[in-house]
């Protein structure tokens, strides 16, 4: 057991009553694939426990991998709005292997105040988003790409860049044959149609038409995106414009429930340094969806790890709203098993 949690466990610091609404709002702010937001939140006393909610978990995630990454990206987000009350965070992930939805328990430790690099990237968590559109022309910020590594180290994974040619296309390559495939089967085309809204939609979840892409053609530098439009012409962002400026793999050093809230927690982090320099990501999640594919990857590319997710980041000064739930709505009534 850790000190903090011991000094926690021993000296509670109750829960902010007047600040759960904050929390959980800022916790709802993380990225999640087809933004499903598939996290509920308990509030005791002294803790604030995070639930894996399985009624929102994709067709395509029987193993619920993709789930969890999400979840873990909420929990960095927790952990955030923590440190913006001026108390340090301390996590107990996964405490009880008989209850496997619930993920982690959350308590204050000791006061420490927020660092300027923690405040940025809580005030850029309202025009964070995941970039489906052309890029702004332009190199990244430098120094960004270094800062964004170290951000998964501290979350224990790794952002590897995928910076020589030939590495790239042997990606590129992957990423086109199973892209094609997925986006064909039924659960792939299922999820599409359950969490895609179409124009005008008032749904707090799911992806709005005006996130999408009107075209899934592939750009030159960009990998094939998933076709969320299915050729029902509701995609209203332009593909056109720049590529991406560096593309990467979030890695973790193994493949286990874990390992997946650990990769959440490090996307959420680097996405949101990221965007304090108005720097956003396309986020590919469809190629890694199996095993056999996941497995393929590192072995092609010399990965060091458990791939998770593919990045490609860009400038852009355009940042659309996404929908969120509002925090009563994520509050567990009934524990999830």
């Amino acid at each position: 057991m850790s000190e903090a949690l011991e000094q926690a466990r021993l000296h509670p610091v109750p829960i902010p009553a007047d600040s759960v609404g904050n929390l959980l709002t800022t916790a709802a702010r993380a990225p999640s694939i087809f933004n499903t937001q598939p996290w509920l939140f308990r509030v005791t006393t002294h803790t604030i426990e995070l639930y894996a909610d399985p009624s929102r978990r994709l067709r395509s995630d029987p193993t619920g991998r993709e789930m969890l990454l999400s979840c873990g990206a909420a929990l960095f987000g927790l952990r955030l709005a923590i440190r913006a009350l001026g108390y340090q965070p301390v996590v107990s992930l996964l405490p009880q292997p008989e209850r496997p939805s619930l993920l982690a328990c959350v308590r204050f430790g000791a006061r420490e105040p927020v660092t300027d690099r923690e405040r940025g990237m809580i005030d850029a968590l309202p025009h964070r988003h995941t970039h489906r559109g052309g890029f702004s022309p332009g190199p990244l910020p430098g120094g960004l790409l270094i800062g964004l590594q170290h951000d998964a180290v501290v979350e224990h994974a790794a952002l590897a860049l995928i910076d020589r040619p030939v590495a790239y296309t042997h990606l590129a390559s992957i990423v086109a044959k199973v892209a094609g495939g997925l986006s064909s089967a039924d659960r792939s085309r299922a999820d599409v149609r359950q969490w895609v809204r179409l124009p005008g939609s008032t749904a707090r979840d799911g992806i709005p038409a005006a996130a999408i892409a009107a075209s899934s053609v592939p750009q030159p530098g960009r990998l094939v995106q998933r076709d969320l439009d299915l050729g029902r012409g509701i995609g209203q962002v332009s593909p056109d414009g720049p590529g991406p400026a560096a593309t990467a793999i979030l890695l973790t050093s193994a493949d286990t429930r874990a390992d997946w809230l650990r990769a959440g927690q490090a996307l959420h982090r680097l996405l949101a340094h990221a965007a304090t320099q108005w720097v956003f990501a396309s986020l590919y999640s469809q190629p890694l969806e199996s095993a056999p594919t996941r497995a393929l990857i590192r072995s092609r590319l010399g990965l060091s790890g458990a791939p998770q997710l593919l990045l490609q980041f860009g400038l852009a000064r355009v940042a659309p709203a996404t929908p969120r739930r509002p925090a009563a709505g994520l509050l567990a009534l009934v524990m999830p098993r």
